[in-house]
């Protein structure tokens, strides 16, 4: 069989186009950040928690996540992953060591991803996270058992005057919101108090419930949502300037006398130089997903109040927060040592 020139040419053609698309994806694939054709479903994403399983991070990183996957669609597959300790310390170090192929991401909370690397040597700085959103944004509180004598701040502070360094506090950590609220209110109070760190809110909720500490300090969204379950807890205050809806019966710090505000900002973050596709891919599926009025019932019904930054007005939060408490450790060093 006779096979003409044109035929030649044209085959000829194809293989050359076949070569050098084939050539084009491998060189594509070797390059840094490059996008998996096959992401996200090839493989299920992580989801890096730095506190244990039971406290607010860990609620509504749980809350969100079928929405992240139904909103980052193809398949998209997360897990979570608790890495507990160090006040944060320890999950954050891993979310920033992580391979920036999209496969991993994390909840990074404030004060403590600014206030750590301040007081001690860490594995990480704000630059050292691709900024995907903030979340929540949820005040501090101090509870205690219910069958305390403590029925109000002034009787913590009154005990703690009468009684230096004996008031035992629950938090999560050195530099953690709830350590720094525990410093302010020794300072607005004119008093000295023990602290106690664990490595959650849920291990805070523990030892209060069995009498190991006098106050846990937690967040009002934390506090609210043991009550439900049924913890025999009193909560004596918020950390905000106005009462959140959900706790309207509870007067703010300032309202009992000691003026001061503390709250926790929850987002989500991957590690510094995800591929940019990707990134704008949970940029926005986070956007999306704190919109989502099914998540907006989930969130409420979790007592988590939301709060949406994007990576820009999130960034100048974090940024506000760093100059904030640097000039606070130079007056107030937050150090257990």
């Amino acid at each position: 069989m006779t096979i003409s020139a044109k035929t030649l040419w044209q085959h000829g053609i194809r293989r050359l186009t076949l070569a050098t698309t084939l050539a084009a994806g491998i060189a594509a694939a070797a390059l840094p950040g490059a996008v998996s054709a096959a992401w996200p479903a090839d493989q299920p994403i992580n989801m890096i928690i730095a506190y244990a399983p039971g406290g607010g991070t860990d609620i509504i990183a749980r809350n969100i996540i079928p929405f992240l996957e139904k909103h980052l669609g193809d398949g998209a597959k997360i897990n979570v992953v608790n890495r507990p300790g160090a006040g944060g310390g320890i999950g954050f170090a891993a979310i920033a060591a992580a391979p920036n192929d999209g496969y991993t991401i994390g909840f990074i909370n404030t004060p403590p991803i600014v206030t750590i690397p301040i007081e001690r040597s860490a594995g990480w700085t704000l630059q050292s996270f691709d900024l995907l959103g903030n979340v929540v944004d949820d005040p501090g509180t101090f509870c205690v058992h219910v069958d305390s004598p403590y029925k109000t701040l002034a009787d913590v502070a009154a005990f703690a005057k009468a009684n230096p360094g004996k008031m035992t506090v629950g938090s999560t950590g050195v530099g953690s919101d709830d350590h720094l609220a525990m410093m302010f209110f020794e300072k607005s109070a004119g008093v000295k108090m023990s602290h106690i760190p664990f490595k959650g809110s849920a291990d805070t909720r523990t030892a209060v419930i069995g009498r190991h500490i006098e106050v846990a300090a937690i967040n009002v969204g934390e506090a609210l949502q043991y009550l439900k379950g049924g913890s025999p807890l009193r909560c004596l205050g918020q950390m905000t300037s106005k009462r959140l809806p959900a706790a309207a019966d509870w007067p703010t710090f300032r309202e009992q006398g000691f003026a001061f505000d503390m709250a926790s900002l929850r987002g989500i973050v991957g590690p510094k130089g995800m591929p940019a596709a990707i990134r704008e891919r949970f940029v926005q599926a986070i956007e999306k997903s704190q919109a989502d009025p099914a998540f907006k019932l989930a969130a409420e019904r979790a007592f988590a109040p939301i709060r949406y930054l994007g990576p820009a007005a999130y960034e100048a939060e974090l940024k506000s927060d760093d100059v904030r408490f640097r000039a606070l450790w130079k007056e107030l060093p937050w150090t257990d040592k």
